[in-house]
């Protein structure tokens, strides 16, 4: 990701040749751009947002995928992922807040919505926030 990738006018991250090659957009949280803003101010990147050891270098996968591992195991996850988790673990957290589906299918990128369906899986949360029709039984 790029230095110009963020908007911050807008809230929003331009993410180019994501998955299957395709550029997308999505949301940019405040706090995340402020936290963006700390980190930028102190490691003053060049071109890459977050860059290699040489200056104007883009990190590399392996570096990301073992900087993912670490910091799972100091956190004590013990369950297997991926950074890969990450996409799965947002559109899920995405729909248990009310996202429309297809809202979510544009913001991964899928083309068609049975792509996107598997998120759909049955939460705990989910289930926690049905009402059961009983409660409006006058009894």
């Amino acid at each position: 990701m790029k230095i110009t990738d963020i908007d911050s006018k807008r809230n929003i991250i331009n993410i180019r040749h994501a998955k299957g090659d395709k550029d997308r957009i999505v949301p940019l949280s405040e706090k995340i751009l402020v936290m963006l803003r700390e980190y930028y101010k102190k490691n003053h990147p060049q071109k890459w947002l977050f860059e290699g050891s040489i200056a104007g270098t883009q990190y590399s996968k392996t570096s990301l995928n073992h900087l993912f591992q670490r910091t799972k195991n100091k956190a004590k996850i013990k369950t297997p992922c991926t950074l890969h988790t990450l996409r799965h673990c947002y559109a899920t957290h995405l729909l248990e807040a009310g996202t429309d589906i297809r809202f979510i299918q544009v913001l991964l990128g899928h083309q068609h919505s049975k792509t996107t369906e598997i998120y759909t899986h049955v939460t705990i949360k989910s289930i926690q926030n049905i009402k059961s029709p009983f409660d409006d039984l006058e009894i």
